[in-house]
Order: structure tokens, then C-alpha cells, then sequence
């Protein structure tokens, strides 16, 4: 009975991965995604309504984080500095150094790992467009919210009106604040390096670096805590999305792109069958029953064949 092997989620993947398709890919990918935050800049106006909105449900709630955590970076400068300079840098770094790590050493899971981090992203576009909301830093400041990007500007590359390099604030989309992927990024960084990770370390990183993430958010005033909450439950819609884009995208290949055509077995004939199995014997090697027969009648004589040994030396018949 043939044996056949079962899919799994482990299996390795059927076309095997290139880094220099990859690269492009996501390079677009992330092209896409800067370019639509600048496309689908919305009205201002009902971007402070939003982010007030935003105010009044967690006042509701009871949840006021925000403004404690900016006062203390605020008025901390060694905890308000790094925090800008996290928040400015290292969802550009951490996000591409664990995939490329995820390419490298679990190649069986960078597929979809890399398809969940693009979904998420894509549906995090659609919250901007749907519902732009000015960030706690750029609201009147009778809301008690200081910018601590403009504050500490002169220590960082950004300047006062955004992230951005010094002189670039004019080309982000400052308004795109409602989900924070910000978090939503650093809870999937965390969610791979807990699944992967094989050390304490990495494992000690999978929980530090998104909750970290998410009170540096808050501290420098960028996003409400409801952002952070809509960033993880957007990577979690991405999540579930993600087996149903996977079989799409390969429906997609196999209908568009060619597949190769399996070499068919010579079955012509004309090579012989190895009926040696790769046995091979020396010259002058004799078989078993022939080094008998030279025992007995000295070197040099063979005795005539006898009809059972012709019968034994007969060659088998072809199977």
C-alpha cells in the first residue's frame, strides 16, 4: 500500500520560498500601505469629534491611563526620551528583524505568519479610512495632553509635527490613529517570538515588547488606550482571516501561473532493467557452486554438465 503523506501545519511548503521574491513583496506591500494612510487623510474636524468621542467612552469606562502616563514621561525626561525614541524606531526595526528570523530558521511558519502580519495591515488601512481620529497629543491642550515628540524634539531625528525624520511631519498621515499598530504590530512581534522562541529570552521579549509598546503609546500621547484594544483585536480579525487569503492566494497562482510539467518515465525500453542490483562481481570471480566444481576436478578442468546442474546454472528466467 503506497504511503502517503499527511498535511499538517508543520508540512514544509510546496514551492519553496525566495528571499528575492519576498523582499519586493513586502516591500510593495508596505508601499501600498504608506501610500493609502496618505491618500485617505480625513476631514480634521471629524477627527478631534472622533478622538473626543474616544475620550468620553473611556471617561465612561473608567479607564483614564493616558493622562497619568503622559504627565510622568512629561516630567521625566529619562523615561520620556526613550520612550520617543521607541515609538519612533522600533516597529521599523523589530517588525522586519523577526521575519527575517522567521525566513531563516522556521521557514515552515514564515508563510503564514508573514499572511496574518499583511492582513491585519490592510484592515488597519480600512480603520483609518473609515474612522480617521486626531491622537491625544494634537487635541487642544485644555485636555491636559502634552506632545512629548515636539517636547523633546531637539533630542531625537523627528520634529515637532510628527514621528517623521525632522522636515518629513508633512508626509504621514497624522490622523491615523484609530487602530494602534503601533501595538497591533508588537503583539504579533510578541505572539511569534512566544511560538518560535526556544530560550527564556526570547520568550521574556515576546511579553515585554508589546506591553511596553502599549504604555509608550499612551505615554507620548500618540493613541488612547481604545487604539491599543483596536490594534489587537484588528491582528486578531487578521488572524482568523488568514487560512481563507492563503487558499485564495493559491488558487490565484495555480490559475495564473504555469506549473511544471512532470517529467514522464521512460517506459520505451531501451534501457535494460539493473537486474544486479548494483552487485557487481570482479573478473575471474567465480559463484559458489563453480568454486566447488574447481575443487573437485583440479585447475583447469570444467566436467560436463550434468542435467541437474545444468539445470541449477541455467540462468533464472526474466521476472
Amino acid at each position: 500500500m503506497p504511503h502517503t503523506e499527511k498535511p499538517g501545519i508543520e508540512a514544509a511548503p510546496a514551492t519553496r520560498l525566495r528571499w528575492w521574491t519576498e523582499l519586493p513583496l513586502i516591500v510593495l506591500v508596505y508601499a501600498c500601505y504608506s501610500a493609502g494612510r496618505l491618500i485617505v487623510r480625513g476631514d480634521v474636524s471629524d477627527a478631534v469629534d472622533h478622538g473626543l468621542a474616544i475620550l468620553r467612552i473611556e471617561k465612561a469606562l473608567h479607564l483614564n491611563a493616558e493622562h497619568p502616563l503622559n504627565r510622568l514621561f512629561t516630567r521625566e525626561p529619562w523615561l520620556g526620551i526613550p520612550a520617543d525614541f521607541w515609538y519612533a524606531s522600533l516597529h521599523y526595526l523589530v517588525t522586519p528583524a523577526v521575519l527575517v528570523w522567521l525566513f531563516r530558521s522556521r521557514t515552515v511558519r514564515y508563510r503564514a505568519a508573514r499572511t496574518w502580519l499583511m492582513t491585519s495591515t490592510f484592515i488597519g488601512l480600512i480603520g483609518f479610512t473609515l474612522l480617521p481620529t486626531c491622537p491625544p497629543r494634537l487635541l487642544d491642550a485644555s485636555h491636559g495632553f502634552v506632545d512629548t515628540m515636539a517636547h523633546y524634539s531637539s533630542w531625537g531625528w523627528w520634529g515637532g509635527e510628527a514621528s517623521a525624520p525632522r522636515g518629513l511631519g508633512g508626509m504621514t498621515n497624522q490622523y491615523a490613529a484609530m487602530p494602534s499598530l503601533h501595538v497591533g504590530w508588537a503583539l504579533w512581534c510578541g505572539v511569534i517570538l512566544w511560538q518560535c522562541g526556544r530560550t527564556r529570552l526570547t520568550r521574556t521579549a515576546a511579553v515585554v515588547y508589546p506591553l511596553v509598546t502599549t504604555i509608550v503609546v499612551m505615554g507620548t500621547a500618540n493613541h488612547y488606550f481604545l487604539d491599543a484594544l483596536a490594534g489587537a483585536a484588528v491582528m486578531g480579525v487578521g488572524l482568523l482571516l488568514t487560512p481563507a487569503v492563503m487558499r485564495y492566494a493559491d488558487r490565484a497562482k495555480s490559475r495564473f501561473l504555469p506549473r511544471p510539467t512532470p517529467v514522464a518515465a521512460d517506459s520505451s525500453g531501451t534501457r535494460s532493467p539493473i537486474v544486479s542490483a548494483g552487485c557487481q562481481t570482479s573478473a575471474g570471480e567465480r559463484f559458489p557452486r563453480q568454486w566447488q566444481h574447481q575443487s573437485r576436478y583440479g585447475p583447469g578442468s570444467e566436467p560436463d554438465a550434468s542435467p541437474s546442474d545444468a539445470g541449477e546454472e541455467a540462468p533464472a528466467p526474466a521476472r
